[in-house]
């Protein structure tokens, strides 16, 4: 569990980097998680996050919850926010970060 929430974790702050090569036909999530260099994050860990991302979240959405792990504030200005699409993001994105620990271990 503490593995799957580093490389959740760090999943935004590699969105900053460059993509490789290598990763051109992986998913944005996947890409970010293996380009953490987290020893968490092997490729395995992220392949599953980006499965179960995949089934559990819209692809606009991905992106949107991507960024918030290199700003976290965000993240809390959503699950804090009155607005109804803030709100079913969020829970939508608890439900996708529930389901990944169980899948992904």
């Amino acid at each position: 569990m503490k593995h799957l929430t580093i490389a959740l974790l760090c999943v935004g702050v590699a969105m900053t980097t460059v993509p490789t090569p290598t990763l051109a036909g992986t998913g944005v999530i996947e890409r970010a998680c293996r380009q953490s260099n987290r020893t968490a994050a092997n490729p395995s860990l992220c392949r599953c996050i980006q499965k179960v991302a995949n089934k559990s979240l819209s692809h606009s959405e991905r992106r949107k919850v991507s960024k918030w792990f290199s700003d976290p504030h965000r993240a809390q200005e959503v699950r804090q926010s009155d607005n109804r699409s803030d709100e079913r993001l969020w829970l939508k994105y608890k439900a996708f970060g529930q389901q990944a620990q169980k899948t992904c271990g």
